[in-house]
């Protein structure tokens, strides 16, 4: 829910530090941290390289329970 309402969401488990998530609306609902250059919503990742990449969930992110905001 939080990811859905504009937070970015990261999972304790991960590796690289500093990522999240967040998600990139169509450019009438840009997120602050994206160029507004999408034109559907979709998850994108700020990656341990500091880039944002599309993200598609594992099965194993869906189920985690130790989400949290970022």
């Amino acid at each position: 829910m939080q990811l859905k309402e504009g937070a970015k969401v990261a999972r304790d488990g991960w590796n690289g530090r500093g990522m999240w998530l967040v998600i990139c609306f169509a450019p009438s609902l840009p997120h602050p941290e994206t160029s507004g250059m999408i034109a559907r919503p979709c998850i994108v990742m700020k990656d341990a390289q500091g880039m944002l990449v599309p993200w598609l969930a594992s099965q194993t992110d869906v189920l985690a329970e130790d989400w949290g905001t970022v």
